[in-house]
């Protein structure tokens, strides 16, 4: 599991890893049953303190996406993937939400606006079939 920490970013960093794991889970690069990685060797891979990964973790767990497993660990809860896909969409809905109210407020047309969009989409569309 490949997780990265923004040090830019204003949500906190244990925000940020449970984030990336709801999105791993959602897109199925983390299926129902698997194990995540430990709190301690998650914390070791991304340099962070292991109350946070702990933190993360526990708001997965009391969200459901995580199952603990005794004597192992935990797991992406069986029904976790329709819940991390509706979390995914309701969070990038808000911040396309934030992102047109600054445009508009900009005076940025809305045929600007989808404009921008297209073509940002496509720009990604093409990285993602090179790599």
């Amino acid at each position: 599991m490949f997780l990265q920490i923004d040090p830019g970013d204003a949500a906190p960093i244990y925000e940020q890893i449970a984030r990336q794991i709801q999105f791993a889970v959602a897109s199925g690069s983390l299926a129902p049953g698997e194990m995540v990685p430990s709190v301690r060797e998650l914390a070791r891979q991304l340099a962070v303190n292991p109350n946070t990964v702990a933190r993360a973790y526990r708001e997965l767990q009391s969200q459901g996406v995580l199952d603990a497993q005794r004597g192992l660990g935990l797991s992406v809860a069986a029904d976790a993937v329709e819940k991390c896909r509706q979390q995914r969409a309701t969070w990038i809905r808000e911040r396309l939400i934030h992102l047109v109210g600054e445009a508009l407020h900009a005076k940025v047309s809305p045929r600007q606006l989808q404009s921008m969009l297209q073509d940002i989409i496509q720009t990604h569309s093409r990285q993602e079939t090179q790599s």
